[in-house]
């Protein structure tokens, strides 16, 4: 192993006890573990075909075919992290934050795909095994190469999805989903060359009805990263439980009066928050402008600093009325 990866490992190692990811050394996890998903599923995907032909087994030549379709993923993965965390410009004000969203979306697609793909595959075999057809014996090279690509995905899912999480990136957890989806894949492999070896004609069955099943698993798998990609596209604000949050933030600072048009939502990794608060109208500017300063700190603690951008804007309170959580509504008529 290279230096540089024992590095990434180790920065992988360090995060599960807490210690905070910079951007660059989120972009160097995010690009370590995709290279070695790359790696993985390219000898995965070579050994599979050429072992499913040797082997004489279709199912292992599809799940050949299915490793090699993480490449896409991959790509897309050391293309758009990179992109993600690119700082503001002029061009980008906010960040680069949505090509990972955007990229998430585009790995939960690839995974339909793929499901629909198993699925057709299968439903065809039952329906040639139902017409009398029988499918080939498998040799045990097909079932040695099920058990070692079960066993590598498992490690490639656990792997990626750790770091993904400790660097807080969707797109490098959607791709660990990816790296399980061929597992399940491998599953209904393993079933289907086992029985075809030992359960006789019938037995064979068991390969395109696991596949059929493991498909439908994919499908929901790829709507529920989905989903959050286009809710984050759309706008859809933060989760109520964290504007709870953000919420406290503002009310407990010192000087705030009251706060309201409170705006939220996602870019990618970061938060974008925006809200305007109520002060004593007979304060100074620079006192108004330092309680501004500590209220976009206090909202920034709530989450990574690194990772937030939050925008106050400053009114004076003159009299509203005062929700429970801060908030206020139009000031009194006279």
């Amino acid at each position: 192993m290279s230096q540089m990866g024992k590095h990434i490992d180790k920065l992988v190692a360090d995060s599960v006890h807490g210690h905070a990811f910079s951007s660059p050394e989120a972009v160097r996890v995010a690009r370590h573990v995709t290279w070695v998903g790359f790696w993985w599923n390219a000898v995965l995907g070579v050994a599979k075909v050429v072992g499913g032909v040797f082997g004489r087994s279709n199912a292992l030549i599809a799940d050949g075919i299915h490793s090699f379709s993480d490449f896409l993923s991959d790509i897309i993965v050391l293309v758009m992290v990179g992109i993600s965390r690119r700082k503001p410009d002029a061009k980008y004000q906010y960040g680069h934050g949505k090509y990972e969203t955007f990229a998430t979306l585009l790995l939960s697609v690839v995974l339909l795909i793929v499901a629909v793909g198993i699925f057709c595959d299968g439903l065809h075999n039952v329906i040639a095994a139902s017409r009398g057809e029988v499918l080939p014996r498998p040799g045990y090279i097909a079932l040695i190469l099920c058990l070692l690509s079960l066993a590598v995905k498992e490690w490639l899912y656990r792997y990626t999805r750790r770091a993904g999480e400790r660097i807080n990136s969707t797109a490098v957890v959607a791709n660990a989903w990816h790296h399980r989806s061929d597992a399940f894949s491998s599953v209904a492999t393993l079933f289907g060359v086992a029985g075809a070896m030992f359960l006789g004609d019938k037995g064979r069955l068991l390969d395109p009805m696991a596949a059929m099943i493991v498909a439908v698993v994919i499908v929901v798998v790829s709507v529920k990263m989905a989903l959050p990609a286009i809710k984050e596209l759309l706008e859809i604000a933060l989760p109520a439980d964290v504007e709870v949050r953000i919420r406290m933030a503002i009310i407990s600072t010192p000087g705030v009066k009251a706060f309201h048009n409170l705006r939220t939502r996602r870019n990618g990794s970061s938060v974008i928050v925006e809200t305007h608060i109520k002060v004593d109208p007979y304060i100074s500017v620079i006192t108004a402008h330092d309680i501004a300063t500590a209220v976009e700190k206090n909202i920034a603690a709530v989450f990574d600093k690194d990772t937030s951008i939050v925008t106050t804007h400053i009114e004076p309170y003159e009299g509203e009325m005062i929700a429970e959580d801060g908030s206020c509504g139009e000031k009194p008529k006279k």
